[in-house]
């Protein structure tokens, strides 16, 4: 009851937070006349977001599709790269220098050849989103499971258990916060691969409408894209959140968690 209380206290705060953002915002444009391709006040992008519903829908729901779909490829792969790794001596020393070394290739040189590849569908936009939340997600996974007490392994290994059930059994829950850690910032940068994606090839999704908008000074819509961005991002990283929290009420950063990642 105290950690709901706490919630939906760290709630009004935010938003109390974001009102007074708002507010001033809208009066610091009003008050020294910022020209509306500058600086649009809040109120025209409400009015703009408010007069095209089902544009925003549109483009909206492709880029949360290719977010997740990408987001879903990147966490399943990394998990089970996380676990070849942690497994093999031989993958650890391969797999992980050339998974460092590819994370530092910027990856919108490499969206150009993915376009090349694919087409201009979704295809390459999933694998950008791929390739940008995949490495956070590997590297968090490879930690949780390597950090547990060698006195538990020794144990499975007296009872003969396999290697198999003893990552299922024992490695696998021991690891789930790093995993979740890294699933955290994985959907984060799934989001801003599939944005890449779009400014770079296709015709649909809030990151096209952010560059063609941007192409005719129309600002009050780069900002309405902006902020729906700023909406996904913000629901996919909490729906994690919250999933992570009914998963793992036993971890002792659920139990002392009072309203949210920063809480105490």
């Amino acid at each position: 009851m105290k950690t709901v209380w706490n919630r939906s206290e760290r709630l009004r705060w935010v938003f109390g937070f974001l009102f007074a953002v708002v507010l001033l915002w809208e009066l610091l444009v009003w008050l020294f006349g910022v020209r509306t391709f500058i600086l649009p006040a809040p109120s025209l992008v409400l009015r703009e977001l408010v007069s095209a519903p089902e544009f925003y829908l549109r483009h909206g729901l492709f880029t949360l599709m290719v977010t997740l779909v990408g987001f879903g490829i990147s966490a399943v792969s990394g998990v089970l790269l996380a676990v070849a790794i942690v497994y093999s001596k031989i993958l650890d020393k391969t797999l992980t220098p050339a998974l460092v070394s590819f994370n530092a290739v910027p990856k919108v040189a490499l969206a150009p050849l993915f376009v090349i590849w694919m087409g201009t569908a979704w295809e390459p936009k999933v694998a950008i989103a791929v390739l940008i939340s995949i490495f956070p997600i590997v590297i968090d996974s490879v930690l949780g499971l390597r950090s547990i007490d060698p006195e538990m392994v020794n144990l499975s290994k007296s009872c003969r258990a396999s290697a198999l059930k003893t990552l299922w059994k024992i490695r696998f829950p021991n690891a789930l916060p790093s995993i979740f850690s890294g699933l955290k910032v994985g959907i984060s940068f799934a989001l801003i691969g599939a944005v890449v994606g779009e400014f770079v090839a296709g015709d649909t999704g809030l990151g096209y409408v952010i560059l063609l908008s941007q192409g005719s000074f129309d600002t009050p819509r780069v900002f309405g894209a902006l902020i729906l961005l700023g909406v996904l991002g913000t629901v996919l990283f909490y729906g994690l959140e919250y999933l992570e929290a009914k998963l793992l009420p036993w971890h002792v950063s659920q139990r002392g968690m009072h309203g949210g990642v920063l809480g105490h």
